[in-house]
């Protein structure tokens, strides 16, 4: 069973990175944020709309290894239809989740991201697009990177 699980996991990692969704500029975006990773070569953008505390659309552009396009496709899937503080809370529970392996509560596909723990190298990689989103949501328009924040 824990096989079918692993196996589904990796089908799902595979599937966004191949097929992202929200792979796309939002011309109409009101926030954005730049996230880069200079050790594995991840590089995205994120556009935000934002109305009010609801982040109506979200998506993102660039390139990045099989990890990092992957989460930062699920994450947007994730986020949109959220308040920032809900946005902020799934942060949280993802980068426990990355980190250590632990779900916290009911993440949903998110939980793909779980084995990323056991590769250290890689946990830069998966939750580098949600500083990036998180930056933007908030409206601070930062470049954020790997190697200025603590993982």
């Amino acid at each position: 069973m824990f096989d079918d699980l692993t196996d589904l996991y990796q089908q799902l990692i595979l599937d966004h990175s191949k097929s992202p969704r929200n792979f796309r500029v939002l011309p109409d975006a009101n926030r954005t944020a730049q996230g880069t990773n200079p050790v594995c070569g991840d590089n995205y953008t994120l556009y935000a709309k934002v109305d009010g505390d609801i982040v109506k659309e979200i998506g993102f552009q660039g390139s990045g290894c099989a990890i990092s396009k992957a989460s930062a496709s699920l994450l947007t899937e994730s986020l949109k239809g959220r308040t920032i503080a809900e946005a902020k809370n799934l942060f949280n529970k993802v980068h426990d989740l990355v980190t250590t392996g632990n779900l916290d509560g009911d993440v949903g596909k998110l939980a793909a991201l779980a084995g990323v723990h056991k590769f250290p190298a890689r946990v830069k990689c998966a939750i580098l697009p949600w500083h990036a989103a998180l930056a933007a949501v908030e409206g601070k328009g930062e470049t954020v990177s790997t190697e200025t924040e603590k993982e």
